[in-house]
């Protein structure tokens, strides 16, 4: 697996885990939950944006990595 492909990869299970957060608070009644799963949701949106930072450079540098 190459490094483009690998980080791609990640940046896909930080959007499935981001999503899972949200859906999370959005289920509970608990509102300290809620506001933690809300944070943390949040925290995990800041990441994606800067793994798709990354992503995008490493395609830039190594056209072979575009489209995987």
């Amino acid at each position: 697996m190459t490094v483009g492909s690998q980080v791609k990869t990640t940046l896909a299970s930080l959007k499935g885990a981001q999503a899972d957060l949200e859906t999370f608070a959005l289920s509970t009644q608990n509102q300290e939950a809620k506001t933690l799963f809300e944070n943390a949701a949040k925290t995990t949106q800041q990441i994606v944006q800067q793994v798709e930072s990354r992503v995008q450079q490493l395609e830039n540098e190594e056209p072979q990595y575009k489209g995987f």
